[in-house]
């Protein structure tokens, strides 16, 4: 399979849905019109797989060669992938918006004090929060060693991509009381 690091979970394939091969899609992406007829994705179990047909309202999908129930029955629970590359070129992004893998590793800072380094992102609720893992000058005056930062614009003011930087304000006051 294609380096683990390359690639991205868009999808995880979920239950049997009728008799003719479709299944549950379960999306886990912000892309839903990447999943049309004839694009192809990677599993988790080294093979590809390219979509016959996708219903985004019922969310259900099949895959070509997988006709029947019985075949589809294999693909259930399987994750499906796209490379890091294939996404930057099938998903467009507005202004200032970034993909979550531009922004891992990325160094958190406020007024010119590096708070720390994205390890990694979650979405709870309907907000994205940045896993900081604090810096280590920082951990040693008892500061916790990870905090969560909203990515609103309460708190990051802009990202540097090509340097991996986040310029934020008031995430130091979230650090401390964390």
């Amino acid at each position: 399979m294609n380096d683990k690091n390359e690639l991205i979970q868009v999808a995880k394939i979920g239950r049997l849905v009728g008799l003719k091969g479709e299944l549950k899609l379960n999306i886990k992406c912000d892309f839903p019109e990447q999943f049309r007829t004839n694009a192809s994705f990677l599993t988790d179990k080294d093979t590809k797989l390219t979509i016959h047909s996708f219903n985004i309202t019922k969310k259900t999908i099949s895959f070509k060669g997988y006709a029947s129930r019985e075949d589809a029955a294999k693909l259930v629970n399987l994750n499906l992938f796209i490379t890091k590359q294939d996404s930057l070129e099938e998903c467009k992004l507005e202004d200032g918006e970034f993909f979550w893998f531009e922004m891992i590793d990325s160094i958190l800072m406020e007024s010119n004090k590096k708070l720390g380094k994205v390890q990694e992102i979650q979405r709870i609720g309907a907000t994205d929060y940045l896993i900081i893992k604090t810096d280590e000058k920082l951990v040693e005056k008892d500061f916790p060693k990870l905090f969560y930062v909203p990515y609103i614009d309460r708190y990051i003011r802009d990202f540097d991509k090509k340097e991996k930087i986040i310029y934020s304000i008031d995430t130091f006051g979230i650090l401390e009381n964390s």
